[in-house]
């Protein structure tokens, strides 16, 4: 007997002792070394289990990968939607703070004008003295911008509030697409692959993306077919050594009884009965026991390669377990990223429509707010009007003040003619009396007596007075009205 891996030549070994204590020390062993059918049991075993896991992950691995191909073309759509709706987001944000920024703007220069009215006062001659200062403010209703300032900021926040409902979608879009590119991406994972000390044979397998399965079950074959084959030679030994047992004188009943309790489903060429074995010749016998001992020699590195081969066959088994293992989990992670994308697609309408409803509400709001806006640049205006108004008052009353005293000097000058003129007509009547009126009847002409004429200087319109306002404060009044022109 020669292992499967032994090339020693039976012929280079001595004989060994042919006495039956020898035989029978022999035929003990061989015996016992039939036990390690149960090694090549176990390796069949692990073969049909190899051959099992491997057909499993052929069809686990390809619906893995079809999975992985369908969720990744789909988690490229829904990228691609969330960027679209990232980007209503983006947009709406900046459209937000533009129109923010310009009603800060416009509220602002509405409140400077108010100040300006606020602390403009109106001069106290231009009022009854009752009225107490007043300033120009007190001559509009405030409370109208206030409730277009409020009507304005109520649109703003109703705006502020759709976007705020849009980030929030977008952000739980965004997570859910997150948590199904974390599934898929941890499903490709790189495996930890089994490996054997058979590299020589299957060192290939590693350097391939494939499954190292088929190679390594190949591997495993060929260690179960050396099992079997050395097995083989062994129960060949076991029948040589019943032989030799036989064919000694005494050794009949030594080899009924050492072969009756052989390991279950042992099968050996020979039937131990009762009957004479048939005779061989001398020279057969020698021959024979020569054999015996070399192959005797050698049992116990037989059984060496046989627990050597299932050890690491069962060592390897568990590595495949594992990587099986490692299968199933990459598909479990895919049928999770499937799962979430089921229920993502199932509130996908949600997310999409929530692009259109913050498209719509802000459209609406915005136009609202233009709208105010509009009000508030023409309360500004008007305002704005307001005050430039009452300083071409001031300039106006100034101009008036200045009118009236021209006609005053106008008047004076006229009054003082005509009383000249009326002294010299009264002097030249007199002078006309005192020379002829002794002479003229007095009724030759009643007016001849008369008294010259004389005019008197009534204001007919206007008999309000222009009010007295200081020439400093017309002059300042005139250098503003200047200034926006």
């Amino acid at each position: 007997m020669v292992s499967s891996n032994s090339s020693a030549s039976v012929r280079d070994i001595s004989p060994a002792p042919t006495s039956l204590d020898t035989l029978v020390s022999h035929l003990v062993a061989s015996k016992r070394s039939l036990s390690s059918i149960e090694h090549v049991w176990r390796a069949n075993e692990i073969v049909t289990s190899t051959r099992v896991h491997l057909e499993a992950s052929v069809i686990t691995s390809a619906r893995t990968s079809f999975l992985q191909a369908g969720i990744t073309t789909q988690l490229r759509t829904l990228e691609r939607v969330h960027a679209r709706s990232k980007a209503v987001e983006t947009e709406g944000a900046e459209e937000y703070r533009d129109v923010l920024r310009t009603l800060d703007e416009a509220e602002k220069r509405l409140r400077g004008t108010l100040g300006s009215l606020r602390t403009t006062m109106v001069e106290h001659t231009l009022r009854p003295e009752s009225d107490g200062r007043k300033s120009l403010l007190d001559f509009v209703d405030e409370g109208g911008v206030d409730k277009l300032l409020a009507a304005v900021e109520e649109s703003a926040n109703a705006a502020k509030g759709a976007h705020t409902e849009l980030v929030e979608t977008n952000f739980g879009f965004h997570g859910e697409i997150g948590r199904i590119r974390d599934a898929i991406d941890g499903s490709r994972a790189p495996l930890h692959r089994p490996s054997s000390n058979w590299s020589a044979e299957s060192s290939h397998s590693d350097k391939t993306p494939g499954s190292p399965i088929p190679d390594i079950l190949q591997s495993m074959e060929d260690r179960a077919k050396d099992m079997a084959d050395n097995l083989e030679s062994l129960v060949k030994h076991f029948d040589l050594c019943v032989t030799a047992i036989k064919h000694t004188e005494g050794g009949g009943d030594a080899a009924q009884r050492l072969t009756d309790d052989l390991p279950e489903g042992m099968a050996v060429g020979h039937q131990i009965t009762g009957a004479p074995p048939e005779p061989i010749s001398d020279q057969e016998r020698e021959e024979m026991l020569e054999v015996l001992a070399n192959d005797a020699g050698q049992v116990e590195d037989v059984l060496t390669e046989i627990r050597d081969h299932i050890s690491e066959m069962e060592a390897l088994s568990e590595n495949i377990t594992a990587y099986i293992a490692q299968i199933d989990k990459v598909y479990s992670n895919v049928l999770e990223a499937f799962r979430l994308l089921e229920a993502l697609e199932s509130r996908l309408h949600a997310f999409i429509a929530q692009s259109q409803v913050f498209i719509m509400r802000w459209d609406d709001e915005r136009t609202k707010i233009n709208e105010r806006m509009d009000e508030l640049e023409s309360i500004g205006d008007f305002y704005s009007g307001y005050l430039s108004a009452y300083d071409n008052l001031l300039v106006e009353i100034g101009r008036r003040q200045f009118m009236e005293q021209q006609m005053e000097k106008v008047l004076q000058d006229a009054i003082r003619k005509l009383d000249t003129l009326h002294e010299e007509d009264r002097m030249k009547r007199e002078a006309f009396k005192a020379d002829y009126g002794d002479f003229l009847p007095v009724d030759i002409w009643p007016g001849l007596t008369n008294p010259p004429l004389r005019f008197e200087v009534t204001q007919v319109h206007g008999s309000e007075k222009v009010p007295d306002i200081s020439k400093s404060v017309i002059q300042r009044a005139i250098h503003r009205v200047e200034g926006k022109v």
